[in-house]
């Protein structure tokens, strides 16, 4: 189902969130330390923080040192003798995997999708950044132009692969409000953007292992994606979370629409009259967000939805009541 944003005037709403990132960031790190706590389900792998068992960079031994951490293939290599440091189990490694594409710069209830993003990252970091644990993130945003559009809205968009920002993972708090300024103020680029080169983005280079949480409207195709995704999967604990606009579910009765592809820069104009073409249109949208639940399930990744007309903090916190509930039940989803 193609993307489609009104042109119609838009609707009164607040100044954009990278106009305000600092007062909106700020009372989001209150709003999300009293009410979200707990989302991640603990800071550790292990019981107690301790040494750890994931694997380390290797150093020269020193006198000391525990032989049975030696690391042979090095040593053979090297002929001086090293052993395996091992990372320890309290520095948790969070990544975000942030889809601000063309088609995220779009909203008809409270917020833009883009927003949305904005405050489910806000949300995480803020969860994550404490006791040593370390924190980055991987951007997208479009670059690539649809070969198919016919008719376009001014200029077209340029040809040319996805625009991908990767920010290092660091710890502190200092260094995540960096991380969430940078994101609040990463202007979309138009195009289409590639959902499954910015996953990749984590597996390359491999990391230990630690929580990869990808926010997106996932309306890429569902086998772009997928794949890097289980992938994904096999080493991290993986949360989805899937941005959506009540317009993306169904269309208005307003007579005929002008939609754009904000992707592609397509315009279509809609005759939103006719009830079977608002019928269609509910059911295409009903069977598109089953074959992503469908991907996201499959992949074994943790799906939290948030929509642009609801309070996306509810939801979140309704989430984490589930996952706790399912906890105490002896499941994982």
């Amino acid at each position: 189902m193609a993307r489609a944003a009104a042109v119609t005037s838009p609707t009164p709403r607040p100044a954009p969130l990278a106009d305000r990132s600092e007062a909106v960031l700020s009372r989001l790190q209150l709003l999300v330390t009293r009410k979200l706590d707990g989302l991640l389900q603990g800071d550790y792998a292990g019981l107690l923080p301790g040494p750890g068992s994931e694997a380390g960079e290797s150093r020269e031994y020193r006198p000391g040192d525990d032989v049975r951490r030696m690391d042979w293939p090095v040593t053979a290599r090297t002929t001086t003798p090293h052993v395996r440091r091992t990372v320890a189990d309290r520095e948790l490694e969070t990544w975000l995997a942030l889809d601000l594409s063309a088609s995220l710069d779009f909203g008809t209830g409270q917020w833009l999708k883009r927003e949305v993003v904005v405050a489910a990252a806000a949300a995480i970091t803020h969860l994550t950044v404490r006791g040593g644990n370390r924190i980055g993130a991987v951007i997208g945003t479009g670059g690539g132009a649809s070969s198919s559009a016919r008719r376009w809205r001014g200029t077209p968009p340029p040809a040319g692969p996805g625009v991908l920002t990767r920010l290092p993972a660091r710890s502190g708090r200092k260094e995540a409000q960096g991380l969430l300024r940078t994101v609040a103020g990463t202007t979309i680029q138009p195009g289409r953007g590639d959902l499954g080169a910015l996953i990749e983005m984590l597996n390359r280079p491999p990391r230990r292992r630690g929580v990869a949480v990808v926010v997106s409207d996932f309306l890429s195709p569902a086998e772009q994606w997928a794949r890097p995704l289980r992938k994904l999967r096999v080493r991290h604990d993986v949360l989805a979370i899937e941005v959506i606009d009540p317009r993306e579910l169904e269309l208005p009765d307003v007579g005929v629409l002008p939609v754009v592809d904000p992707e592609t820069g397509e315009l279509h104009e809609v005759q939103t009259a006719d009830p079977r073409l608002r019928q269609r249109y509910a059911d295409a949208a009903a069977a598109q967000r089953a074959t992503i639940a469908a991907a996201l399930r499959g992949a074994g990744a943790a799906h939290l939805r948030l929509r642009t007309d609801r309070d996306w903090l509810l939801d979140m916190v309704r989430f984490v009541a589930a996952q706790r509930h399912a906890r105490t039940r002896g499941t994982t989803r």
